[in-house]
């Protein structure tokens, strides 16, 4: 199976009228997805299975110590094509070409598709893997809601899966000796060096909080500015807030979601509903940002009769990724870079290092086994939109690259 054709068959499957994907967990087309998997899977020969928590794995061989590899089909609202698929379908075409040249595996290889990464139905990102691993209260992941009011629960059981094993899975996490996830870099890091792949360092500390701002619905034609208590202000004073204090610490945060209440253009609203994304090379330093925008929030709300309340939804520490695997497979993928391809440019001849603002599954995982990231150049530096870019070619450095690093890890 090339990465082309494969490429191909899974492009179409949930494209949205403005281009970007719409791939929420349990919907048609994660289902269609997730077909798409199991077909592929079966075409290499691989044993498929879905873990309780409704991860797919798809298994070259069995026994323990196993080489996994992989990362997620959902999206984000109108996202881009290669978040998570880039992963995914260079997994299956590396493994294609390990078969294809006659590599027989001394440890377990398995590609894996883990569900609901982007959080972008149910609001926790990561979901799969923090199910996995146990960094997440079965429970309250039963009774997450989406904006329908659908719970997680009920979402996977009308997938035909049962929610009722959710939870951490320790014997299934003890077969994995190494963990490495190929993913489209979501910057410009490697535009920048001339790089077409490189290998990732850290992952910033990052969390979500929900900010909700209630005041009080009246007429929006008969009401006296003095005597309104109007959310609206409060939570634009807090935007504005969180951009400037961010930029004053080296951070991001972005409210790149809101909920109106009533939601109509002639009442003034009486609840806003809006949640904060924020992340920070250093935890204090994160911890510091949102302290600050709480109590900008809070402070307006005073102001304009509003009460706020905050609630922590998801916290990621800083993940540091294993330094021996790090620089093991940033000599690796020097040194399997085609002659001429550009990729490679530091002066010892192995790929670059680089950290990222951005979760994955891989950060959740690194808690607990050797883990490891690479990153495919995307020239135009956007993700979570549909500009989001890998060019072929080097979308095929990617696959040799993991091909090289699976056949490295899987045969010594």
């Amino acid at each position: 199976m090339s990465f082309e054709q494969l490429w191909s068959d899974l492009l179409p499957v949930g494209r949205a009228d403005s281009g970007g994907y719409r791939r929420f967990s349990w919907t048609p087309a994660d289902t269609e997805c997730r077909s798409w998997f199991v077909d592929t899977a079966r075409g290499l020969g691989l044993d498929v299975e879905t873990d309780r928590n409704g991860n797919q794995w798809a298994w070259w061989g069995s026994g323990d110590d196993a080489v996994v590899t992989g990362s997620h089909l959902d999206s984000v609202p109108d996202g881009g094509a290669f978040d998570g698929p880039l992963g995914v379908v260079s997994s299956f075409a590396a493994v294609g070409a390990l078969k294809a040249r006659g590599v027989v595996p001394r440890r377990p290889l398995a590609v894996v598709n883990f569900v609901e990464e982007e959080g972008a139905r149910f609001g926790v990102p990561c979901l799969g893997s923090r199910l996995l691993t146990g960094a997440v209260d079965p429970a309250r992941a039963r009774a997450l809601r989406d904006p329908a009011g659908v719970t997680w629960a009920e979402a996977m059981d009308a997938a035909g899966l049962d929610a009722g094993g959710l939870g951490a899975d320790p014997s299934r996490l003890a077969r994995i000796g190494t963990f490495v996830e190929l993913h489209v870099e979501q910057g410009r890091a490697l535009v920048d060096t001339g790089a077409a792949v490189g290998v990732a360092s850290a992952i910033w500390p990052h969390g979500r909080w929900r900010f909700e701002f209630a005041g009080a619905a009246n007429h929006a034609g008969t009401t006296r500015l003095a005597d309104r208590r109007d959310p609206m202000l409060t939570f634009a004073a807090t935007v504005l807030g969180a951009r400037e204090q961010a930029a004053l610490a080296g951070a991001l945060a972005t409210f790149g979601r809101v909920t109106v209440e009533p939601n109509g253009t002639n009442a003034i609203a009486s609840l806003v509903r809006a949640w904060l994304d924020s992340r920070a090379p250093e935890s204090a330093v994160l911890d510091r940002v949102v302290e600050q925008i709480t109590a900008l929030a809070a402070e307006r709300g005073d102001r304009d009769g509003v009460t706020v309340t905050v609630t922590a939804e998801s916290e990621t520490p800083i993940v540091e990724f294993d330094g021996g695997l790090r620089d093991s497979l940033a000599a690796l993928v020097g040194a399997s870079a085609p002659e001429g391809a550009c990729s490679v440019v530091r002066a010892d001849g192995t790929a670059p290092i680089l950290p990222t603002g951005a979760g994955h599954d891989a950060g959740v995982l690194s808690a607990h086994v050797p883990t490891a990231m690479l990153f495919v150049r995307n020239p135009t530096g956007v993700s979570h939109a549909p500009d989001e870019h890998a060019g072929p070619d080097d979308c095929l450095a990617g696959v040799d690259a993991l091909a090289s690093v699976l056949e490295h890890l899987a045969t010594r």
